[in-house]
């Protein structure tokens, strides 16, 4: 029996951690602001190079939101780390612009029900009207990158074609988005399907400029993450302690737990610059304050063992 071929899979990953933007703004209840802020210090001091911090939607649809400025203002950037966040509309880029983000995440969905549903017009025009908010952007010198949602499944459609998430792809590339993410965003997606995307995406974009956002619904985010990585694919995102739940699979879990993916990663001999035991560390302390299980398996059972070791070294 022949071993996996290493040798072809990325020597590095990077991996953008969405969990103080994606994972926290369905929290029903206020998250304090200076929790948002260590979050993302402490996942920093973890060695994550990229972090989704926050987003510029308007707060009467996202209060969890709503101290964007505050958090942009009080967390101590790092050199060499990307500070990256949401905004829908050229009124939200204004807004975030103040703050000085490193790069403004855009977003388009695969599926014209879901875009219809979320944000009454059709894909084309979602997209379209993005297009002076990233030349703005850019002209500000923010980079750009693009969110394919529903690029695996949709909720009220099913199964979407590939060709209809390269027609998305090629759309944000028609308005100056620099890259894109092809998200998962009801986790649906299995293995082939994943490179059949992949392969869709390409057709406009370089692999370097690709990244992954698998959801975890169906237990199926690394998997469609090991996929990836055998076609090249090196950019991941990822959430600590699996922050932020499937909206629409009630009690599912959503974003795939970072502590999983750097097990993963680093499982196959690749490099994170990510710091696990200080990852699940953090994974822990916000799982704490939110009150809530940590979604991390990884992150769980490393402090586990290093718990019973500790237990283990005092009795002897």
């Amino acid at each position: 029996m022949n071993g996996m071929d290493v040798a072809h899979l990325p020597a590095r990953v990077r991996i953008v951690e969405v969990g103080p933007r994606d994972g926290l703004q369905n929290e029903p209840q206020p998250v304090p602001t200076e929790v948002k802020v260590e979050l993302v210090q402490r996942l920093q001091a973890a060695g994550l190079r990229e972090i989704e911090v926050t987003s510029y939607v308007s707060p009467k649809w996202v209060p969890q939101m709503a101290d964007n400025h505050a958090v942009m203002a009080a967390v101590q950037r790092q050199p060499g780390v990307r500070y990256a966040v949401l905004v829908p509309n050229l009124k939200g880029l204004q807004a975030a612009l103040a703050d000085r983000p490193d790069e403004i995440v855009v977003f388009g969905a695969a599926s014209e029900a879901f875009s219809q549903r979320n944000i009454n017009c059709s894909i084309a025009e979602s997209i379209e009207r993005f297009a002076p908010v990233v030349e703005a952007a850019r002209a500000a010198g923010v980079a750009v990158r693009g969110a394919i949602s529903c690029a695996l499944g949709c909720p009220y459609e099913g199964d979407v074609p590939a060709a209809r998430v390269a027609e998305v792809a090629q759309r944000f590339k028609a308005i100056g988005v620099q890259r894109v993410d092809v998200a998962d965003t009801i986790g649906v997606g299995t293995p082939l399907k994943v490179q059949r995307v992949i392969a869709a995406v390409a057709q406009h974009y370089d692999l370097d400029h690709v990244s992954g956002h698998f959801h975890d619904t169906y237990g199926q985010a690394l998997a469609n993450t090991l996929a990836a990585l055998q076609m090249g694919v090196w950019n991941f995102q990822s959430s600590v302690a699996g922050l932020g739940g499937c909206p629409y699979a009630r009690g599912a879990t959503g974003n795939v737990a970072t502590e999983d993916l750097v097990y993963l990663l680093h499982g196959l001999g690749i490099d994170t610059g990510v710091d696990l035991r200080a990852l699940a560390e953090t994974g822990a302390w916000i799982s704490a304050r939110l009150g809530r299980p940590n979604g991390a398996r990884a992150g769980r059972a490393l402090l586990a063992r290093c718990a019973a070791e500790t237990a283990a070294a005092s009795e002897r």
